[in-house]
């Protein structure tokens, strides 16, 4: 990412994973047809909730792969690329591999 944005306090920005663009039969699946996927790279984090006057630290990380709430994030786009800024409260889970 050449811009630098921090998010504040308990957001994160996401890269959303990209879906593939064949059934595993073979067929293509048009972009109107696409559902966008609910599960992304975090590239940057804030720093951490506040919580009678304390920061406590997030549970994500940059780098981890998350799943997120459907229509839970504001979609940005940073460096020509779309992203999404959400909350760490609606992130579902952390994809461990």
């Amino acid at each position: 990412m050449g811009q630098k944005v921090k998010p504040l306090h308990d957001r994160v920005i996401v890269k959303r994973q990209v879906e593939e663009e064949r059934t595993k039969g073979g067929l293509i699946i048009p972009d109107t047809a696409k559902e966008k996927p609910q599960q992304g790279k975090v590239v940057a984090v804030g720093s951490g909730r506040r919580e009678k006057g304390k920061v406590l630290p997030l549970d994500v990380r940059a780098g981890d792969t998350i799943l997120f709430a459907k229509y839970s994030a504001a979609e940005v786009k940073l460096d020509g690329e779309d992203h999404l800024i959400l909350r760490e409260d609606d992130i579902l889970g952390i994809v461990e591999s």
